[in-house]
């Protein structure tokens, strides 16, 4: 198993960071949340999880043990692989999931994209007793109306993490509000990875 990756950020894309190991680059797969915090250029490691399938070898980064340990934990309930453990990461914490399961807090859970009130109902079930108790640390937990917090922040931390100038990204995050508010507006959560994905077309449009 790759424990963890530790070297220069070689590239960023909107789910993906290459992180140059020894010559080589490590395609990693990870959370916005997880890419704002890296620049191109710079040192970075990230704790990872080789998900092995027939067909494919991936690699999937986080910023921490913590959070890596969640996304394995999440993946021995029924019906999670690693695509919605991700997911679920991208919208919450560790910690904030830690805390919607321990409170049975359906709201927190159907905010992820993919999982509705039955399958937030069996998760409540299955992972009570594995993901342990809120430990203080990390991101805010959702809210009330089980939305992630801080969608435009998210968001321009991203952008600025693939090295936009910080009014740019602005100006993207601008571009794509009607979206996240449409979105709002119909009951479903502002989705960051694919704002992110707007917001970069908006740009690559103004350029």
């Amino acid at each position: 198993m790759i424990a963890f990756v530790r070297g220069p950020v070689a590239a960023l894309a909107p789910d993906t960071a290459v992180i140059e190991v020894g010559g080589v680059g490590m395609a990693v797969q990870c959370t916005p949340t997880t890419l704002s915090g890296l620049r191109v250029g710079e040192p970075a490691r990230l704790a990872t999880s080789l998900v092995v399938r027939e067909d494919s070898l991936t690699l999937y980064g986080f910023a921490d043990d913590d959070e890596r340990q969640v996304f394995e934990l999440l993946q021995t309930a029924s019906g999670v692989g690693p695509r919605l453990a991700q997911a679920m990461l991208a919208v919450h914490s560790p910690d904030a999931l830690r805390l919607a399961v321990s409170s049975g807090d359906e709201k927190a859970l159907t905010a992820v994209p993919g999982i509705g009130k039955k399958g937030a109902q069996r998760l409540l079930l299955e992972l009570k007793d594995r993901l342990g108790e809120p430990t203080g640390a990390g991101r805010a937990p959702a809210t009330a109306a089980g939305r992630a917090p801080g969608w435009r922040e998210q968001l321009t931390a991203a952008l600025t993490g693939l090295g936009y100038p910080g009014r740019e990204a602005e100006e993207a995050v601008e571009a794509v509000a009607p979206q996240a508010e449409a979105a709002a507006a119909a009951g479903s959560p502002p989705q960051v990875p694919q704002l992110l994905r707007a917001a970069l077309q908006t740009l690559n449009r103004a350029r």
